[in-house]
């Protein structure tokens, strides 16, 4: 009876486990990041569909990877808050209308006699448009300002809830005006600026680029002033970036996390999402500012789930097709993290791999190839 017992009682225990446990995870994401858009009780039988529930959880597990990168998190933590590394940055300085802040990194030759100002690299965080902060990237834009002898700033910008998209592209826009007032004060080159973005930041990159482009009046800057940004940016770096809105969308709901992404809910909704695509908006633009794109740069990882590398793919088609200079790299193995994290060391594995790339498009877009 009792052997009886026991041989019944592990396969419910198990069956227990299979089903118990992805619900649990699920239904506790969706209820801390958001039910599915649905009226009533009609959002709770979303969210308990089986394949909702299992994919979703399985989004929520591969997570669990970004443990590897614990100890680089003390180093950089460590090294941040170390004030004898102040002599390789500018810390905490102040910019555009909601009070940011920014870091400056200087290149190995700062300060040496008879050196040319630098060209400027600004650096824009991903973080799903909902999370980020300039402190977590020190050693990559310590790393960058060597490798490509460039000054390299690296702003805060409002994310959700604080604001949303748009809000976003304003704070990137005042850093690049900043960047265009204070190049004397910093001795940069302040008409040789280039944006790397990484994920969210390679979208909000880029649209904030295509916005001054149009001049747009949401930006609340001058028109002249618009002009003269974007006549100094000599080229967009996107790492693993989204240009599609839509199409990201869709990605995310074959992995069941659409609802708890902050993505929509930075953009006000699903009906905003033309208006926050770059490929919607060069789609639109006609010859004079289709003229004034600046080069592009794509880089994506072969074995990126977050970012398909099929969204530079596609981006990079229609760059072509608009005749507007690109270059893509589709880096074998590597994922969505890797991209970034990996250029925060020497010692990381794909640091020579990256930095190779990032050399060679760095030196073309500044002129110095």
């Amino acid at each position: 009876m009792i052997g009886l017992k026991y041989h019944v009682s592990l396969p419910m225990a198990a069956g227990a486990l299979l089903v118990g446990i992805p619900y649990s995870i699920s239904l506790v994401a969706q209820w801390m990041y958001g039910w599915p858009n649905k009226p009533g009780y009609k959002k709770y039988i979303e969210a308990l569909k089986p394949r909702r529930i299992y994919c979703l959880t399985r989004a929520i597990l591969e997570t669990l990877k970004y443990l590897q990168y614990g100890k680089l998190y003390f180093q950089w933590k460590s090294w941040y808050k170390n004030d004898k590394n102040r002599k390789h940055y500018e810390k905490g300085i102040t910019f555009g209308r909601r009070e940011n802040k920014l870091d400056l990194y200087y290149p190995p030759t700062a300060g040496e006699p008879g050196c040319k100002p630098a060209p400027v690299i600004v650096f824009i965080y991903g973080g799903a448009w909902g999370s980020g902060e300039r402190a977590i990237y020190c050693l990559l834009a310590m790393q960058m300002a060597k490798e490509l002898s460039a000054t390299v700033i690296c702003p805060d910008y409002c994310t959700f809830p604080k604001g949303n998209v748009l809000c976003m592209i304003q704070d990137i826009a005042d850093c690049l005006l900043w960047t265009r007032e204070n190049g004397h004060k910093f001795k940069f080159d302040k008409d040789k600026v280039i944006l790397i973005g990484h994920s969210a930041g390679a979208h909000l990159s880029t649209l904030a680029t295509l916005f001054l482009i149009e001049g747009r009046e949401e930006l609340f800057i001058e028109a002249g002033k618009q002009l003269e940004v974007i006549t100094a940016i000599r080229g967009v770096i996107g790492l693993s970036g989204v240009y599609n809105i839509m199409d990201h969308y869709e990605h995310e709901q074959t992995r069941a996390v659409e609802f708890v992404s902050t993505m929509h809910k930075a953009m006000n909704g699903t009906e905003n999402f033309p208006y926050y695509s770059p490929e919607h908006i060069l789609n639109d633009f006609d010859k004079e500012n289709l003229k004034r794109v600046p080069p592009f740069s794509l880089l994506h990882g072969t074995n990126d789930i977050i970012v398909p590398e099929a969204s530079s793919i596609r981006f990079s088609e229609l760059l072509t097709s608009l005749s507007i200079r690109v270059s893509l790299y589709l880096l074998p193995k590597m994922d969505h993290t890797e991209i970034v994290t990996d250029l925060m060391g020497p010692d990381r594995h794909f640091y020579p791999t990256v930095y190779s790339c990032l050399k060679q498009e760095h030196c073309k877009l500044v002129g110095a190839c």
